[in-house]
């Protein structure tokens, strides 16, 4: 059985590999304390990275430097899910508290603007966020959103099955080195999102709905979509054509050889698209 302790020292360990030096800070919120690492020149425009689903800021291991070169990056373990991020006020029940405490993080970091990139779950707040009107956000990336604009294939759901009912380190570094055939996967990552997945197995995420066709006509913010082109949670190719039926004015882009877990590990590809999208 994995241990706290056991989580936060692997989370330790990447953060402290990153190629830049990350300084925390933490939020008060209503909802708790905010753990965000904090990176790159005071003057650079603010770039807010929204993770996925138990994967934990220390995820951009591989593309912060790049980011963090003309950036100040925000990074972000969002509330109620696996990370530093403590959730020791008013529990998170619905979409609004999420966007709230979103608008909370904002303000304590004294953010007048940002632009937005959320990978998977992260994706999933981000444009919930942004398409809801929330905040006032220059730009918003979405990597291999899930459930934005299609649901998960089967096959992952089967998948995951198994982790959902019952979550153990074994069961979750089985899903990810499955759905990326482990290539590209940095294997200290890897070791906290196992950690993760049990040490915060209680956690009850806030899942926002997929946007109505209105609240996507309505979105003026210009919108950048980095698909994974070998991703098995969702077809990337149908993914992408929903976009341009329900998203036209988006910028879609598939990274072939990419799958889902590690999108934002791709060095290199994944922080140039990132940088030219928001710049």
């Amino acid at each position: 059985m994995a241990k706290l302790d056991d989580f936060y020292r692997a989370y330790d360990v990447l953060l402290g590999s990153w190629p830049v030096v990350a300084t925390p800070v933490d939020v008060p919120t209503a909802y708790g304390i905010t753990r965000v690492n904090v990176c790159g020149p005071e003057s650079g425009a603010p770039l807010l990275l929204l993770p996925g689903g138990g994967a934990t800021s220390t995820v951009w291991a591989a593309n912060v430097e790049i980011l963090a070169r003309r950036h100040r990056v925000y990074a972000v373990d969002i509330m109620q899910d696996a990370g530093r991020s403590v959730s020791d006020g008013t529990p998170l029940r619905s979409t609004s508290d999420l966007f709230t405490w979103l608008d909370e993080v904002l303000d304590g970091l004294g953010l007048e603007s940002t632009s937005l990139v959320g990978h998977s779950y992260g994706a999933m707040i981000a444009l919930g966020y942004t398409s809801s009107g929330r905040g006032n956000v220059d730009s918003v990336v979405l990597l291999d959103p899930t459930s934005c604009f299609a649901g998960l294939s089967t096959r992952y759901l089967l998948r995951a099955a198994p982790l959902l009912l019952r979550p153990t380190v074994e069961r979750q570094r089985a899903l990810i080195r499955w759905e990326t055939g482990g290539v590209g996967l940095d294997e200290r990552w890897l070791e906290v999102a196992a950690l993760g997945a049990v040490a915060f197995a209680g956690a009850k995420v806030v899942v926002p709905r997929r946007p109505k066709p209105a609240a996507f006509a309505r979105m003026t913010i210009p919108t950048t979509v980095l698909l994974a082109g070998s991703s098995r949670a969702h077809d990337a190719v149908a993914v992408a054509a929903t976009i341009r039926h329900r998203l036209p004015s988006a910028t879609v882009t598939t990274i072939e050889g990419a799958t889902h877990h590690t999108m934002p590990m791709v060095p290199a590809a994944i922080g140039a698209a990132i940088v030219g999208a928001v710049s």
